[in-house]
């Protein structure tokens, strides 16, 4: 049985802006119904590819398809307005001058205005946003502007929607609530959807797939556990964590450390490796298990407590952190092990 197309695809686009390369030979499918985050440090490509889906933007080389047929490529350009795609930006765009209302019916202007009433009274409905319809945007919170922006945005009933930075606007506690009513809703209504973040933790839990850019092309894409769990360079580890690093040399398929050996299996022989080793995944010991250790200090971090500890003189400090009491006093000298399943080993060159 053939399975059904993707709802987006991207075939090795190429966006050049004079010498520098924004996106290159960036591939990728989208499920219908599938929700996407686009992540990476700024100026990786990733709002460029947004433009290039909308049709803000025409890629140099490479094509986009969304529902199998070409809306960008070689001598083809299907403009914004007639790809069905719904675009929120991260400063949410809102006219001033107009209200809520008539924001959100801005989209609908090629409807009868019956049934755009009817579309903009539906949306607001769904987004709970009733009380705010008489308001212009300068009466509304970070929060309501950005339920407004969604509004307009999904009034169309577009096929795909389009988030830049949707959320970063919004402090932190605001934020996750919004998201969460945000993406649970866009799930509800079956929206495919591509979200743009710098935000390592926002990416892997809002999303069912993660994209990682960087420099312009995709350096992993996965679930969000399979890029946190097993990234495949050390720029998608430390994207997404923090690690203890510890350098070594790789002898018979393993990198010797003062924390112990460890299996070396994308480091070639005679290479220098680095190990990196969460701090949560580190251990300590008695004195007289696992590599010898150096207790430098200690902190109370609310729900966590942390350790910093020396293994070796001409390395610096590793950190420990553990949700369990840790009784450990400066100069005290311990033990420090880690589970060889949970490190992970790159080239030193990567």
């Amino acid at each position: 049985m053939r399975s059904p197309s993707p709802h987006l695809e991207l075939r090795a686009v190429t966006r050049r802006f004079a010498l520098v390369a924004a996106l290159q030979d960036v591939s990728l499918e989208v499920a219908r119904g599938q929700i996407v985050c686009l992540a990476g440090h700024s100026g990786c490509g990733k709002s460029t590819l947004l433009r290039v889906i909308a049709g803000l933007d025409r890629p140099d080389a490479g094509a986009a398809l969304i529902n199998g047929h070409v809306v960008s490529g070689k001598g083809i350009h299907v403009e914004p307005e007639h790809r069905r795609v719904g675009f929120m930006f991260q400063d949410y765009a809102l006219f001033p001058h107009l209200s809520v209302t008539d924001n959100v019916l801005f989209g609908l202007r090629s409807l009868e205005r019956k049934e755009a009433h009817k579309r903009s009274d539906e949306i607001v409905g769904r987004l709970r946003i009733h009380h705010l319809v008489n308001r212009f945007p300068h009466m509304l919170s970070g929060g309501e502007q950005q339920r407004v922006a969604l509004a307009r945005a999904l009034a169309p009933r577009p096929d795909l929607l389009l988030m830049d930075e949707p959320f970063s606007n919004l402090d932190r506690d605001l934020r996750d609530a919004v998201r969460l009513e945000t993406l649970g809703l866009l799930r509800e209504l079956g929206t495919t959807v591509i979200m743009v973040t710098h935000d390592p933790e926002e990416a892997l839990s809002a999303g069912d797939r993660v994209v990682l850019m960087r420099r312009g092309h995709v350096e992993q894409s996965g679930t969000g556990a399979e890029l946190y769990d097993r990234p495949n360079s050390a720029y998608a580890a430390e994207f997404f964590s923090a690690f203890n690093k510890l350098p070594g040399r790789c002898r018979n398929g393993f990198v010797d450390t003062p924390l112990g050996r460890f299996p070396a299996a994308g480091v070639s022989e005679g290479q220098d490796g680095l190990v990196y080793v969460r701090p949560r995944d580190l251990q300590l010991r008695p004195q007289g298990q696992g590599a010898q250790a150096t207790v430098l200090d200690h902190e109370l971090r609310g729900e966590v407590e942390q350790v910093r500890v020396t293994v070796a003189a001409h390395l610096p400090p590793l950190v420990v952190r553990s949700s369990a009491r840790l009784i450990v006093s400066a100069g005290q000298e311990i033990g420090l092990s880690a589970d060889p399943q949970r490190v992970l080993v790159f080239p030193a060159s990567a």
